[in-house]
């Protein structure tokens, strides 16, 4: 059965600070602002490594910890009937990567491997690199989740699919937060897209500070929403705003064409 949709897509963007490599204590926080939530939205996204915060320390955790994470969020999404998208230590045939779950209410879920691991905290060290993007189809919006770092590289955050929604979890430090913020909207007016970044708050075990600075940019890069404090955001995107100004503007029509080799 084909899915049947309106043209308007409600996110969640719950922006938080984050227990110290304490599943438990995240899943029950996070479970708890999402039974806060009192309107009916269609995606909830929670920040990178939701579960531990920024973590160069994996083997920390529990092999089966990404499991039972993703067991949580089939949980949470089918409870109530959204979606839930956020990435996650996950360790997998020897390997541990940082791994988004974009899970839909029905249990299905698809997944995408961080490409480009942190290399100043070495992150590159720790965990496995991602190689393949990933585009999701959900509720007539063709999205596009990438993690943190990746915010940097435009090539891979390049619209070559004509994609509706650009989609970042991160845990983003304050010392960096003007180039997120200029990134973000970047992104957004580059790739004719909205634009979302979902970011943490405080401060870790390491001491890195996080400034939250979670937004949303609409597809001519003007801001629609941006919190700095520990709240749940919530933002109604429109398809036919997209395609009303790249019927307008046809600027992904002089992009350059190229494929990415490795």
């Amino acid at each position: 059965m084909m899915e049947k949709h309106n043209g308007r897509l409600k996110i969640a963007l719950i922006q938080s600070t984050l227990h110290w490599e304490d599943p438990y204590a995240n899943r029950e926080m996070f479970g708890t602002k999402i039974d806060q939530i009192d309107e009916v939205v269609d995606l909830i996204i929670l920040p990178e490594m939701f579960t531990t915060g920024f973590t160069m320390s994996p083997d920390n955790l529990e092999k089966k910890e990404g499991d039972t994470a993703l067991d949580w969020m089939k949980k949470m999404a089918a409870n109530n009937n959204s979606a839930i998208v956020g990435s996650m230590v996950f360790y997998d045939n020897g390997n541990n990567y940082n791994r988004l779950f974009f899970v839909k209410p029905n249990g299905e879920y698809e997944t995408y491997d961080k490409r480009h691991t942190f290399t100043l905290a070495g992150e590159h060290e720790k965990y496995t690199a991602g190689t393949e993007r990933l585009v999701i189809e959900y509720k007539g919006f063709a999205i596009c989740p990438l993690v943190c770092y990746d915010l940097r590289f435009p090539v891979w955050s390049r619209n070559s699919e004509n994609f509706d929604v650009l989609l970042y979890v991160a845990n983003w430090p304050a010392p960096r937060i003007n180039a997120w913020d200029a990134l973000l909207k970047a992104r957004a007016i580059e790739n004719m897209v909205y634009c979302v970044g979902v970011n943490r708050l405080g401060e870790d075990k390491v001491g890195h500070q996080y400034p939250g600075h979670s937004s949303v940019y609409d597809p001519l890069g003007e801001l629609i929403s941006i919190s700095e404090q520990e709240e749940t955001i919530i933002v109604e995107l429109v398809k036919d705003e997209i395609d009303l100004v790249r019927n307008k503007l046809r600027f992904l029509n002089d992009r350059d064409e190229f494929n990415l080799l490795n």
